[in-house]
């Protein structure tokens, strides 16, 4: 693990190295052959994080050597995300009805949803206020003169026309048609459909009919767990793919006029997991070794695709794995996916002062907050919207008497903000299932001093 570490580090170095001295034919030499180590080191240590990490560090690399090469590579993370997507669905399914028909104790599942819905609440309020304080502290906006390209502002054209489209989010979160949902992602309905369809389950009378689904959805979820492994063999060459084909599109040297807000943002995230979630987990006698050991593939996975769908199964299965109750696991991290997305709502806010400050607004200390107070809402329940992070940014920025268009210039290094942030919502999803059941007094780890 160490020697792991030290040529991660050292690939990271050559990077640096080979940008401030120029191009030299030793520098790309050696950082393949501390990527080959990095591989042997994968291949012993026999962990899917490995892989994906030295699967990234490639993909880096063939996307800067070999651009024409590496643009036909973005296939594989296609593929990969379109297994991912066909399962997701089915495994929340499975996994919500056999636990909370299973339990048969539905005044427990109100109070886990309320207990929920509570805490999402909490932390991702402080979420915004960090991200608020950390743009005003770097003054990232300050100066920038970055204009946006055509394609740029296409496609923040293409997202704000759904902008457009007014949506009531407490309807949005009740299925008119379940396969509709499916095939349109729309995580939240499932999971509504699924808890619905347990309650009823639980109520029926009938044993016979009751236990016939209950065995067909614990077949189903076993099942699916096991496609879930299938698929994460792909994960690697589907993360490779991935950056490789970005890099060669974007190369690295578009990333340098933005990079104090990319800074700013992965450093307010580094705030906010040591100064929020660690001191949760520490209040509610997590075992950190133990779960990080089960967060670091969905959170691996979900920074190397910017998905947090990539990760949703991995997340259900690991957090299982670590104690969590499969009736709260399935409940709790499938219903934050849309309201407990921390890392996207301290984005939202870092990224609507940004847009101000580079506007040349100075927003006082109360625009500020009442842009939070409306961010608190309009950040929740729109997970499934294809672009959803832009759509609210834009939105906010409108509501602030500004051109959302000027929001566009950050699509540019959004694919690396995005990476980040998705981690950081996974990673929250995580520590809120192993929080809430603790409340429940239901968190069962072996050896919790580990």
């Amino acid at each position: 693990m160490l020697w792991y570490i030290i040529a991660f580090c050292n690939i990271g170095l050559l990077f640096l190295i080979e940008n401030l001295v120029g191009t030299n034919v030793i520098f790309p030499i050696l950082r393949y052959v501390l990527i080959a180590f990095l591989f042997v080191c994968s291949y012993k240590q026999k962990k899917l994080s490995f892989w994906i990490f030295s699967s990234m560090i490639l993909g880096v690399e063939v996307g800067l050597d070999f651009p024409i090469f590496s643009l036909e590579m973005e296939r594989f993370g296609k593929i990969f995300l379109r297994l991912v997507k066909s399962l997701v669905a089915p495994l929340i399914f499975a996994t919500l009805v056999v636990g909370i028909a299973g339990h048969s104790n539905l005044k427990q599942v109100g109070r886990i949803g309320l207990k929920s819905i509570l805490y999402f609440e909490i932390v991702t309020t402080i979420a915004l206020f960090i991200g608020l304080g950390a743009i005003n502290l770097t003054q990232a906006g300050e100066g920038v003169k970055v204009e946006a390209t055509t394609k740029e502002i296409s496609k923040s054209e293409e997202l704000l026309s759904q902008k457009n489209t007014h949506k009531d989010h407490l309807v949005e979160i009740f299925p008119e048609n379940i396969t509709k949902s499916i095939s349109e992602n729309q995580v939240l309905q499932v999971v509504m459909f699924s808890i619905i369809f347990a309650i009823g389950l639980g109520m029926v009378k009938n044993q016979q009919h009751k236990n016939t689904m209950l065995h067909f959805c614990e077949s189903l979820a076993e099942v699916m767990f096991k496609f879930t492994d299938i698929v994460m063999f792909v994960a690697p060459l589907a993360v490779f793919g991935a950056l490789a084909s970005t890099i060669a599109k974007s190369g690295i040297d578009i990333l340098m006029n933005l990079m104090l807000l990319v800074g700013t943002l992965y450093a307010a995230l580094v705030v906010f997991i040591f100064g929020v979630l660690l001191p949760i987990a520490l209040i509610f006698k997590i075992p950190i070794r133990k779960f990080l050991a089960a967060a670091i593939e969905p959170v691996s996975i979900a920074f190397a695709t910017a998905s947090s769908e990539a990760a949703l199964p991995k997340a259900l299965e690991n957090m299982e794995k670590f104690g969590v109750p499969k009736k709260i696991v399935a409940f709790v991290i499938p219903t934050g996916y849309s309201f407990n997305l921390d890392g996207t709502t301290l984005y939202l806010s870092l990224a609507a002062v940004f847009v101000a400050q580079m506007s040349g607004v100075d927003l006082t200390i109360m625009q500020q907050i009442n842009i939070c107070l409306v961010l608190m809402l309009t950040s929740k329940g729109v997970a499934g919207v294809r672009g959803a992070s832009f759509v609210i940014l834009a939105g906010t920025v409108a509501s602030m008497g500004l051109d959302p268009e000027k929001a566009s210039v950050i699509l540019a290094i959004d694919a690396l903000m995005d990476m980040a942030r998705t981690s950081v919502n996974v990673l929250g999803n995580c520590l809120a299932s192993a929080v809430i059941a603790r409340s429940e007094g239901e968190l069962n780890v072996s050896n919790e001093n580990a």
